[in-house]
């Protein structure tokens, strides 16, 4: 396999399509109304219990930027949530590079968009391992597999993509889009992809730990055989 080797990439990308799938959607009121102030062309694209709280947020602007993933994708979530974002089209837009004409090619070819911006933070495993009565059951349950996906890869194209993990960077990132005509910088992006890193390394750490500590007769008492 012959790995892609980057020459050239853009400083300032201007934010035309988000991906928002927030567990904490604290925030959200304020950071995507200037989203669209910044740059009023902006698609917006949700999921599940996020999209119906960016609907309400936007009312009646709602109809003219925001869709959820499942239409985009023509893939119907799964019971549960289980399968809502892990889909090509979702990826080949995180991780397409701008001045790569086979990714643009890929895109044409798909119907995709590139992805500028994703908003993701992840089901509250360490919260919910933390109350009384947990089982493994209830745990495994919690262990998010879209969000960190979605993180990893918009982190590692932070030479176009942002990744947000921490609802205390929307100020800035807006603050930045409304003097940059809805752009974000590359100093901006690599600063929010290495707190994405940062971010899914604990929430894996905290699995880890939580499996190591849990005795296997634990897990077998939670299931019927």
């Amino acid at each position: 396999m012959t790995m892609n080797v980057v020459e050239k990439i853009d400083n300032q990308v201007k934010i035309n399509h988000v991906l928002i799938s927030v567990s904490d959607k604290s925030g959200l009121e304020t950071f995507v109304p200037r989203l669209l102030a910044a740059n009023p062309d902006t698609r917006i694209f949700s999921t599940g219990g996020t999209f119906a709280k960016l609907k309400e947020i936007l009312g009646d602007q709602a109809a003219g930027c925001l869709t959820q993933v499942s239409d985009y994708t023509g893939q119907p979530e799964t019971q549960g949530g289980l399968v809502k974002t892990l889909d090509f089209k979702i990826y080949l837009g995180l991780l397409t590079e701008t001045y790569n004409d086979a990714h643009q090619a890929d895109l044409k070819r798909t119907d995709s968009l590139p992805i500028d911006m994703v908003v993701v933070n992840l089901y509250p495993f360490r919260e919910t391992i933390a109350k009384a009565g947990i089982t493994p059951e209830n745990a495994r349950g919690n262990i998010d597999i879209g969000g960190p996906c979605m993180i990893r890869a918009s982190a590692k194209n932070f030479i176009r993509v942002a990744s947000v993990v921490d609802p205390d960077d929307y100020g800035r990132i807006a603050d930045e889009m409304a003097a940059g005509n809805g752009s974000i910088s590359l100093d901006l992006r690599y600063r929010l992809a290495c707190k994405a890193f940062d971010h899914t390394a604990a929430y894996d750490t905290a699995i880890a730990r939580y499996l190591a500590d849990t005795d296997v007769e634990a897990v077998k008492n939670a299931y019927t055989f």
